[in-house]
């Protein structure tokens, strides 16, 4: 085990405990650092290994997970460290970090900027305002499910709705999740948007980030079970996952107008060509952007 200490200053408030783990050992450390006094405990990735919205009762952790432990001020963290090191051994990188005491409120805000996408389109949080005029601006604080832009397969999304004519069209956001893309749909000229979730929370976020947006009174959100039908959309978006996608490719397709484009991501690249073939039978396959690690692969619906 790796033991390092990082003091910051002397004044420090708070003392951290970090310990990197597996997903499956993430929860049985968190308890310990509970049981050892921590005020808090939270979970982080480890290294860079996003992690999509899970399904509806599904809880995911990162491979490679961080636990941290927020103690008291005054913590002597030396009995805290060596009863961890009886219990788990060698096998936990552990660090211990003095915390100085600031604004943590203000500090979080402060990790979301405006972000552009494509020509027109800026994703912006409440507390900022975009910088150019003539932006075509969705307001959307991080919070309920996923999308807020930051995700590459998000951005492969927002990117393809900038450079779409969506004047007077319908749009189809199949596993809307937050609602970004509904939503920038909607502020893009679409004439309506039809968001598909089957999460309640995903739902909850839709209809929310489209009232602060002022577009709810165009949107029809569904979870997809709830008996709601409309007609074929004349453009159609999806980002979920590679098997998800394929799986549900019957309802994109029956959702989609002849003629329409498609984009679907949460793609990675090594998974491109199973969800192109499951899409071959209703869909001509137009081209795949990378980005990341991650894919948009576009599609126009059959006749």
């Amino acid at each position: 085990m790796t033991e390092q200490i990082e003091t910051q200053t002397p004044a420090a408030e708070w003392l951290e405990i970090k310990l990197r783990c597996s997903a499956k050992t993430a929860d049985t450390i968190a308890e310990m650092l509970e049981q050892l006094g921590a005020l808090a405990v939270t979970y982080q990735d480890a290294e860079d290994s996003p992690i999509l919205e899970p399904r509806p009762g599904e809880r995911r952790l990162w491979p490679n997970t961080e636990v941290t432990g927020l103690f008291a001020v005054g913590t002597d963290p030396k009995p805290i460290v060596q009863t961890l090191q009886q219990i788990l051994g060698d096998n936990f990188p552990l660090a211990v970090v003095n915390l100085q005491d600031k604004d943590w409120i203000r500090a979080w805000m402060d990790q979301f900027k405006p972000m552009r996408f494509g020509r027109r389109l800026w994703i912006c949080p409440s507390w900022h305002q975009v910088p150019d005029p003539d932006a075509v601006t969705v307001m959307l604080d991080p919070g309920l499910a996923f999308g807020t832009g930051t995700h590459p397969t998000t951005a492969l999304c927002l990117e393809w709705l900038d450079g779409l004519d969506l004047q007077g069209k319908t749009v189809l956001d199949y596993g809307c999740g937050s609602g970004i893309l509904a939503a920038a749909a909607l502020k893009l000229g679409a004439k309506a948007a039809f968001g598909v979730d089957i999460d309640p929370q995903a739902i909850i976020a839709s209809e929310e980030n489209a009232r602060r947006n002022n577009v709810l009174e165009r949107l029809t959100l569904s979870t997809g079970s709830d008996g709601k039908t409309f007609a074929p959309c004349e453009a159609a978006v999806a980002n979920i996952l590679a098997g998800p996608l394929a799986e549900l490719e019957p309802q994109i397709a029956a959702l989609t107008a002849a003629g329409a484009p498609l984009a679907l991501s949460g793609i990675l690249d090594e998974q491109a060509d199973e969800v192109i073939a499951a899409y071959s039978r209703d869909f001509d396959f137009v081209d795949k952007k990378v980005k990341e690690g991650w894919v948009r692969l576009t599609f126009v619906k059959k006749s």
